[in-house]
C-alpha cells in the first residue's frame, strides 16, 4: 500500500513537472512560484521543490533581477533534437520558404495539440508590416485558417470537444454559431482550403491547406497570413492557389500519392 502511495506521489511530480514547464510562454516568458501554483492550483510549497529540481538540471533558471523564474537551456537541447529528428519539420522547410518567395506572406507549419493549433515552424515574410505569431504558439482551432483545416479532416470528437469548451468571440466575425462551424468545416473538406478573414485579429486574414501523411491522413497544415490589405480578394485566387500547392509538395515529400488508391502500400 505504501509503495503504491510512493508511486501515485512521484507521477503526480512529474505530471506537475510538466505542467510547469508548458506554463512558460512567449507572452509568459517568466513567472513567479506564487503565480504558477494559483494559475495551476498546486501549492505553493510543492511548486517551490519542484521549481529547484527542474532549475538543478537545466530546465529553468531564476532571473537575479526580478526572481522570476524562465526556461533554461536544457529545453533548448532538447527542442534542436526533437526538430532536428522530425521528419515533417525537415520536409516542409524548403516548401515554405518557396511559399513567401512567392506570396511575400509569412508561412506557417501548424498541427493540433489537444484542441488548439500549435506552430511548429515559421518562415517570415519581408514586409515590416506583418502578424505577429512565433513557433510554439497555440491559438485556437476554430478561427484560424490552419486549425480550421485541421479540424474539418480530423475526429469529430476533436469538434465537439472545442465546442463543449465554448466558441469564444475574438472579433466580431469569428465563428461562434457550432452548427455554422460544422457547415464551414464541411465546404473545407470539399474545397481542401480554409481561409480566415478577421475571425481571430482584426486586419489579420490567413489561408491554409492540408498536408498529409503516406496514408493520406491529414497529419498538419501549411498557412500564410497577413494584412487584409495584402491578403484581399484581389490577391486571394493566387494565394489560395499557391498554399494548395505547397500543401500538396509537402505531402508528397512525406510520401504521400494521390493518384493511388492505397498509399499504405508504399
Amino acid at each position: 500500500m505504501q509503495q503504491t502511495a510512493k508511486k501515485d506521489y512521484t507521477l503526480s511530480s512529474v505530471k506537475n513537472a510538466l505542467r510547469i514547464l508548458r506554463s512558460f510562454s512567449m507572452e509568459e516568458s517568466e513567472l513567479k512560484i506564487t503565480d504558477l501554483a494559483k494559475q495551476l492550483d498546486i501549492g505553493k510549497s510543492t511548486v517551490s521543490r519542484l521549481m529547484s529540481t527542474l532549475a538543478s538540471e537545466g530546465f529553468v533558471e531564476k532571473n537575479p533581477e526580478n526572481q522570476r523564474y524562465r526556461l533554461g537551456l536544457s529545453i533548448l537541447s532538447l527542442a534542436s533534437v526533437c526538430t532536428s529528428n522530425f521528419e515533417i519539420h525537415t520536409e516542409a522547410m524548403p516548401v515554405l520558404h518557396q511559399l513567401v518567395e512567392k506570396t511575400g506572406e509569412t508561412s506557417h507549419l501548424a498541427i493540433l495539440d489537444g484542441i488548439d493549433v500549435i506552430y511548429l515552424h515559421k518562415v517570415e515574410s519581408k514586409h515590416q508590416v506583418r502578424a505577429f505569431t512565433h513557433v510554439g504558439k497555440r491559438n485556437p482551432s476554430y478561427c484560424t485558417s490552419s486549425g480550421k483545416i485541421l479540424l474539418a479532416h480530423h475526429d469529430v470528437s476533436i469538434l465537439e470537444e472545442t465546442i463543449k469548451k465554448g466558441l469564444v468571440p475574438y472579433t466580431e466575425k469569428t465563428i461562434t454559431d457550432p452548427k455554422k462551424l460544422a457547415k464551414v468545416l464541411e465546404e473545407i473538406r470539399q474545397q481542401d482550403y480554409a481561409i480566415s478573414t478577421e475571425e481571430m485579429a482584426e486586419g489579420v486574414v490567413s489561408i491554409a491547406a492540408p498536408v498529409r501523411d503516406y496514408t493520406g491522413q491529414v497529419i498538419a497544415s501549411v498557412n500564410i497570413v497577413g494584412p487584409i490589405q495584402r491578403v484581399n480578394d484581389h490577391t486571394m485566387p493566387n494565394h489560395i492557389k499557391k498554399v494548395v500547392e505547397a500543401g500538396k509538395q509537402i505531402s508528397e515529400r512525406l510520401g504521400y500519392r494521390p493518384n493511388l488508391k492505397n498509399n499504405q502500400t508504399l
